[in-house]
């Protein structure tokens, strides 16, 4: 029998990289895989490869590991690629704050729509297209399991570049949401019963039952009874249009025109602007824990992070059938959104691979908000696409977020502005300014 082959790409990021071997090793059938490690750094690769052998020997498992500069050795022969590349990295993170700032655009993390969402993209597109041209010579029937934001944008982008059709988006919101309204409710969240769809960072629970009981009055009672639980966007959006949405309201906050440009709305739902640039620093501080404890043999403890892709391999290894939310092209899943999007929805996973299951319509409202969503990112991955520095802009114009905080002049001058900041990373047709 064949060893599995995975080949992480973006391995550097270690943290995560970390969280998801512990996940794999965790499963009895996956302790002998050959886990295939790329990064274009060569300390967070040696550090990344360092870590596994570590969790590896900790877990009692024994996977082949291995550590590559080259991405096409990492690539050859796999039969799953779980890409979690950062373009650009903190640097260029920040950037994507700091640049809108200075026109008075407020963001939160950044990294989904937005400014923020737009560029980080176009710069992480270019690696996109390279990596999926590898992976049809090399390793044509492998599944690519995409963590890297801005999620929709990057599944769009990938099926319609590069022709591959086992691409999937994983994400932890919905499960992690579920969660935390199980805590919240003292419901035990393994005997919960929930539906949720609609794109990621901004789908909607859709059913939320424990045993055969609706638990939407138990939460809008423990809204009633509690200010505080009141003064969060998610909440917010939910007393407003009916479901749930399935992110925190962070993020949530930049998907809609409605919040970040009042100040009395950043007040009244304690929304922490540039909350995204902490986690930045927070993550370095973990990569260095993680280095300097390698080379003092003494590496922190990593606990595991219950993320989609060790059960998606898992599953398709042993035939061990399981329901996951994956982020696939619309087609025909859920009827009132476009056909072109990225759409978040369960995914039945065995044997034969991840097969999404038809949603039908969402609610109105939901539908109305996603669809401006998606027109969004329509505009960002036709711009790529077509070399066309204009629908840049006009994807900006069209962001909820953007266009309540600037009139339209100011949107194009900003993309000017972030087109000469991050300069090489974008693709060259995309590099022009003063176009008007």
């Amino acid at each position: 029998m064949t060893t599995t082959k995975i080949a992480f790409i973006g391995a550097g990021s270690v943290v995560f990289t970390q969280g998801l071997l512990t996940d794999l090793f965790a499963f009895t059938e996956l302790r002998d895989v050959h886990v295939a490690l790329h990064d274009i750094d060569p300390e967070r690769l040696a550090t990344a490869h360092g870590a596994a052998r570590h969790i590896a020997a900790r877990g009692g498992a024994a996977p082949r590991v291995t550590a590559h500069a080259d991405r096409r050795e990492a690539l050859d022969g796999a039969r799953f690629v779980i890409n979690i590349v950062q373009v650009g990295m903190g640097e260029s993170t920040r950037t994507d704050f700091d640049v809108p700032a200075g026109y008075g655009v407020r963001q939160t993390i950044g990294d989904t729509l937005g400014v923020g969402g737009i560029f980080r993209a176009l710069r992480t597109f270019p690696v996109l297209k390279a990596l999926g041209a590898d992976i049809a010579e090399l390793c044509p029937d492998a599944w690519l399991l995409n963590y890297t934001n801005p999620m929709a944008m990057n599944v769009q982008y990938l099926t319609a570049a590069t022709g591959l059709t086992r691409v999937v988006g994983l994400c932890h919101s919905v499960h992690w949401t579920l969660r935390d309204l199980s805590d919240l409710l003292d419901v035990p969240y393994e005997e919960v019963t929930y539906l949720a769809a609609g794109v990621n960072h901004q789908s909607w629970l859709l059913r939320f039952e424990h045993d055969g009981a609706d638990l939407y009055p138990r939460l809008d009672e423990l809204i009633a009874s509690d200010a505080q639980l009141r003064r969060r966007v998610r909440v917010d959006m939910y007393r407003r249009l009916g479901y749930y949405p399935t992110e925190t309201s962070e993020h949530s906050a930049e998907y809609v025109p409605w919040y970040l440009g009042h100040d009395s709305e950043i007040e009244r739902l304690r929304l922490p602007v540039g909350a995204y640039l902490g986690i930045v620093d927070e993550n370095v501080a973990l990569y260095e824990k993680t280095r300097d404890g390698l080379a003092a043999g003494s590496p922190p403890a990593v606990e595991g992070t219950m993320e989609y892709a060790p059960q998606i391999i898992h599953s398709i290894v042993t035939g061990t059938p399981r329901t996951v939310y994956g982020n696939v092209p619309n087609h025909g899943l859920i009827d009132n959104l476009p056909a072109t999007g990225t759409v978040e929805v369960p995914c039945l996973v065995d044997a034969s691979g991840v097969r999404p299951t038809r949603i039908g319509a969402l609610p109105a409202q939901c539908a109305a908000l996603n669809r401006g969503y998606l027109s969004m990112n329509d505009l960002v991955v036709r711009a790529a696409l077509q070399d066309d520095p204009r629908s840049v802009r006009q994807a900006a114009m069209v962001d909820p977020a953007t266009a309540a905080a600037l009139p339209v002049e100011r949107i194009w001058e900003l993309c000017d502005a972030m087109v000469r900041a991050h300069g090489d990373l974008l693709q060259p047709g995309l590099r022009e300014t003063d176009l008007l």
